[in-house]
């Protein structure tokens, strides 16, 4: 097992390039790296009490479906990036087993202090600890990644690819790093496509979520405002499929969860081993149509 190099260059920049390129895919929404990291700031100490009463806990099934549907094989790392207090990252070092090196990265140094905390609590090291690698935290800018190219067997991200500022930048950087064959994953918020559904959603997300957010995090109630906003204006289903193809990732595919509310993404990085054995099925498959 081999643990990617980090460019300590890039963490030292973390706060600059987000801050500076606005997405096409939130037009109109400031999600300038410096607005969004503070307001996390602000959250941080109360942000996963608050996501599980939220969500009434399903945040926690949504992230056991996205590990579960990781294809975890031999012993390469892999990366959560906008990792937050480290839950995902957390749940897939423990389903990945002990060889496998697990990294989580985000750009708000609030939220990694939190996640370096739940982490030490787990394990400490792989001698004296559950057995597994302890999960190293890092400050990181998701438009450029301090990894080289190739790096993951598998690149994750939950809850977070919508406040990249630049969504086509951080899409790009997830396939870069990946390796060839690697699986890209995003497990993000979406609409709801039920009427009656869709309706009780957004009158949750817009009027109740902000105060309740307000009440439990005593801050300003722009974080739980900027929450629905951002969410109503991102891509979800075939549109957000449609941007990971276009990043170069192919066999793209989404999952629904909870009628809608939240969405599983999957994609491959093309070159892997199984490129030429999938094409071999496709002609045989095709071969036999024609008969």
């Amino acid at each position: 097992m081999s643990v990617p190099n980090v460019d300590p260059s890039h963490q030292s920049n973390a706060s600059a390039n987000e801050a500076t390129r606005p997405s096409p895919a939130t037009e109109g929404l400031d999600k300038s790296g410096e607005r969004v990291r503070e307001m996390f700031r602000q959250i941080a100490p109360r942000y996963d009490v608050m996501n599980h009463l939220l969500s009434l806990n399903i945040d926690k099934w949504w992230r056991r479906k996205a590990v579960q549907t990781l294809k975890i094989k031999g012993d390469d790392p892999i990366l959560d990036l906008c990792c937050g207090t480290g839950d995902l990252a957390i749940a897939i070092a423990d389903s990945a087993g002990s060889d496998v090196q697990v990294i989580g990265s985000d750009f708000c140094h609030a939220m990694l202090e939190i996640a370096r905390v739940k982490e030490s609590k787990r394990t400490r090291d792989t001698a004296g600890g559950s057995g597994r690698h302890t999960i190293p935290f890092l400050e990181a800018d998701s438009m450029a990644l301090p990894f080289d190219d190739d790096a993951f067997q598998c690149v994750t991200v939950a809850f977070g690819l919508r406040n990249i500022a630049d969504t086509d930048q951080g899409l790009s950087e997830m396939a870069r790093v990946c390796k060839p064959g690697g699986q890209v994953l995003v497990l993000e918020f979406s609409q709801p496509t039920l009427p009656v559904l869709k309706q009780a959603y957004n009158f949750y997300f817009r009027h109740v979520l902000p105060r309740i957010g307000q009440w439990m995090a005593r801050n300003d109630k722009s974080a739980y405002e900027y929450l629905p906003e951002s969410v109503g204006k991102f891509p979800c289903g075939d549109a957000l499929a449609g941007r990971m193809r276009d990043v170069g990732l192919q066999h793209v595919t989404f999952r629904p969860l909870t009628l809608g509310v939240a969405t599983i993404y999957v994609g491959e990085k093309p070159g892997g081993k199984t490129d030429h054995a999938e094409m071999a099925a496709h002609r045989e498959r095709e071969a036999l149509v024609a008969t």
